[in-house]
């Protein structure tokens, strides 16, 4: 069981609790609506309803159960294994496949393939995230690190919590971006709106994409992102934010959608030091198929 202070900004003020937790907490409005009638939820260490209008200097809590373990089965997924030694593998993720299971979905993820194809001993995250130190979106394809024992996990995550890993991706976006390179620092938070969508908002947590040019088309420009920060749909809030959003994105990008895979964003690179030697590694992966063809329907643009 776990116990989390909710920090409250001035946004929140006057709103009901109900809906601002739903804003920020992977939960729908309904689940938080009956953990706040079952006490899960304090305010001033006291009960209060989900129609409750947060008030300045309030102190919210919420009690967070155990989640419930899964019972996850390996699959031959045919995952491609970039690199493994007894302490850390790096995988290629295809476009379209889920990182780990969630409730209903405990099939055909990264996860089910891992557990299929190496042995995993790390249990920092758990029955459901076994190995996982970090994650991209269902439809970005490329590389990951996998932590195959707590150890490594351990040095992992504190290598991405200390921006030391280095994650470079490449996407396509809409428009042609004149400068060679580029920085986006803005902050990133829960849609209020939409609590399936991130956005750029003063409340949100600091976001900071390096962006240069590979090649521009008519119409389109080919990217490298170099992230210095980790927010969920950083990359594809960014581009959006700056009038760029990337090719393919339905959450993000125009209402007609072009591609059949998502957005057109592929983590092409990772490096990181080895949690036992101390060694820099990097590993690089080419972009899929998919994406080199809408390449090659693409006219190139000279500037």
């Amino acid at each position: 069981m776990e116990i989390k202070k909710i920090e409250i900004t001035s946004e929140m003020l006057g709103i009901r609790i109900d809906k601002v937790l739903s804003s920020i907490i992977d939960k729908s409005r309904e689940i938080i609506s009956d953990d706040i009638k079952d006490g899960h939820v304090l305010v001033n260490g006291k009960v209060v309803k989900p129609s409750y209008k947060l008030e300045e200097n309030d102190e919210v809590t919420y009690q967070f159960d155990d989640p419930k373990p899964l019972d996850l089965e390996g699959e031959d997924l045919g995952l491609e294994i970039v690199y493994e030694d007894d302490d850390v593998a790096v995988v290629n993720k295809p476009s379209g496949m889920v990182v780990h299971p969630a409730a209903g979905n405990q099939e055909h993820t990264l996860v089910n393939g891992l557990l299929y194809q190496m042995d995993l001993d790390s249990t920092i995250n758990g029955v459901i995230r076994p190995g996982i130190v970090h994650r991209i979106d269902k439809d970005t394809s490329g590389l990951l690190m996998i932590a195959k024992n707590d150890k490594a996990m351990e040095s992992l995550s504190e290598q991405l919590k200390s921006h030391s890993c280095n994650r470079i991706y490449v996407g396509l976006v809409y428009g042609t971006i004149g400068e060679n390179e580029g920085k986006v620092i803005a902050p990133i938070g829960r849609d209020k709106d939409d609590r399936k969508k991130m956005c750029v908002t003063e409340s949100g947590k600091e976001a900071i994409t390096h962006f240069s040019v590979l090649e521009r088309y008519n119409g389109f420009t080919l990217l490298q992102f170099k992230l210095e920060t980790g927010r969920t749909h950083q990359i594809r809030v960014h581009m959006k934010f700056i009038g760029h959003p990337l090719v393919g994105d339905p959450v993000y990008g125009p209402r007609h959608v072009i591609g059949n895979n998502g957005q057109y964003l592929h983590a092409k690179t990772i490096g990181f030091k080895h949690p036992t030697t101390g060694e820099y590694m990097e590993f690089t992966s080419e972009l899929p198929e998919y994406f080199t063809e809408m390449l090659s329907t693409l006219t190139k643009r000279e500037i």
